[in-house]
């Protein structure tokens, strides 16, 4: 039945649909310079700081030293849902290759659900994937990844079915991660569909998604484990341990904010239906007190992105890749990369915005006030620390209207004393370009507060922050 109801659903734009219909079964690098700062001091302190930040962490990475930084590549479901071949693999690397994405950071090929056969192997018990999709195997498959420089990922889910109707992995732990090691593969996204009913307490959750972690740990392969439990159970109290980044809400859909009762919840901290359809401005929403949580190694996964799907608009992708950047969440792409908008890929390629999701400090903006507007949405001010005493300066306007408002950086830099906040501070627009045609456009300095920002309706304005005075020490230096 499962099969069928994909059939009759097979078109991608409707991949949605099948997904809400298989759920109801389930009742249970480089940073942007600043202006004026001399480059190589620039990047030496860069590198500096990252080395000493990613040694440090080493040894808590979720037990395998993966994902010191939030991990970037491409991932089939959003767009492609369960239709997926060899083809689509391969044609969707070679486009990675092609658009330069690799040199940003985007290295993983992400392989989603329905690449399995009916059943699994009858004598060993092993995962087998379906001859008809991937009549070379998994392995060549893999191997003819990794020979683009690129890595590999696959998909499971810790229940006995996944999302999409094919065999699950609970209980079949041990053979399945030594299967992946043999294949080659590199990333392991393990989901939450029919899952038996073990969850419902932290430590029900906690030893299911455990059993694959230890299994992964025990094949000696060095395997990113991408837990998708939907937030179910608050993995952000429990999963830095066991993986090196948890979903905290349903599945997200291709629109900015609205309102869907299969996303039920208006937070995730005692939500009880994680559900899907979840709008991306109401994820934002719900990552928002979940910062804390999240440090190298171990991040909180705001979903796949949407961006170039076609759902949104300009501003509001930018909205979108603009905080799943600073939030720190995976950077995953979702979209057809073999057929992409050069809109799109101005968002995805820009390196000053990337920069932030890799900054080696690890930390993830939090919010600092939210105002309700007349007329629908708010206004909200975030900002996040980044290495060598620069931050991120967020401002997110969710209303249908362009907003006035003045950022006193006494609210940006609330926790850190009157000495900041009296500061005088050079900011970059991170998404205008500066004449050389690079992003990041200077705003000149600003003391105080800066008056009178204009924010459009959905839109964000992105900021990088640097002290005045080290940008006139870097000037004296030259």
């Amino acid at each position: 039945m499962l099969l069928t109801a994909w059939s009759a659903a097979s078109k991608s734009r409707k991949r949605h649909k099948y997904r809400n219909l298989l759920r109801l079964g389930v009742i249970s690098t480089s940073f942007t310079q600043p202006p004026s700062v001399n480059l190589g001091m620039w990047m030496s302190l860069l590198l500096l700081s990252g080395v000493l930040s990613l040694l440090s962490s080493y040894a808590n990475a979720g037990n395998n030293g993966l994902a010191l930084t939030p991990q970037m590549g491409w991932n089939t479901w959003n767009h492609f849902g369960c239709d997926i071949s060899e083809a689509t693999i391969l044609n969707s690397a070679k486009a990675m290759i092609a658009n330069n994405l690799p040199q940003l950071g985007y290295n993983y090929v992400l392989m989603d659900d329905c690449w399995q056969a009916p059943a699994r192997d009858p004598t060993t018990g092993a995962p087998v994937a379906d001859p008809q999709k991937f009549p070379n195997g998994i392995k060549d498959l893999s191997d003819q990844i990794h020979n683009m420089s690129l890595k590999f990922g696959i998909y499971s889910s810790a229940g006995v079915y996944t999302c999409g109707g094919k065999f699950g992995s609970l209980g079949f732990e041990t053979i399945d991660a030594q299967t992946y090691a043999e294949w080659g593969v590199d990333y392991l996204k393990y989901d939450n569909c029919y899952n038996e009913g073990l969850a419902g307490t932290p430590r029900i959750s906690f030893e299911r998604y455990a059993n694959m972690s230890r299994a992964l740990n025990a094949t000696g392969r060095p395997i990113l484990y991408s837990m998708c439990n939907w937030g179910e159970d608050g993995p952000w109290n429990f999963a830095s341990t066991i993986a090196n980044s948890w979903r905290i809400s349903g599945d997200i859909y291709d629109n900015f904010d609205r309102y869907d009762d299969r996303c039920p919840c208006t937070s995730m901290l005692d939500c009880k239906l994680a559900g899907f359809h979840c709008a991306m401005a109401r994820i934002i929403d719900f990552a928002a007190p979940l910062g804390q949580k999240a440090h190298q190694g171990a991040w909180n996964d705001l979903d796949m992105l949407e961006v170039g799907n076609g759902g949104m608009t300009f501003d509001e992708y930018v909205t979108h890749f603009s905080f799943w950047s600073i939030l720190k969440s995976p950077l995953i792409l979702g979209n057809d990369i073999t057929n992409m908008t050069e809109e799109t890929l101005s968002i995805i390629t820009n390196k000053a915005v990337i920069a932030l999701n890799q900054d080696p400090a690890g930390s993830p903006a939090s919010r600092i006030w939210k105002v309700p507007l007349k007329g629908g949405g708010d206004i909200s001010l975030w900002t996040g620390s980044l290495v060598n005493s620069q931050w991120v300066i967020a401002v997110l306007n969710t209303s249908p209207k362009t907003v006035s408002w003045d950022i006193e950086f006494s609210d940006v830099f609330i926790d850190y004393g009157k000495s900041a906040q009296q500061d005088s501070w050079v900011l970059t627009d991170l998404w205008q370009k500066d004449d050389s045609g690079n992003w990041g456009k200077n705003l000149g300095t600003f003391k105080g507060k800066v008056k009178g920002v204009k924010v459009a309706a959905h839109q964000t304005k992105l900021w990088l922050a640097v002290p005045a005075s080290m940008v006139k020490r870097d000037i004296q230096e030259l």
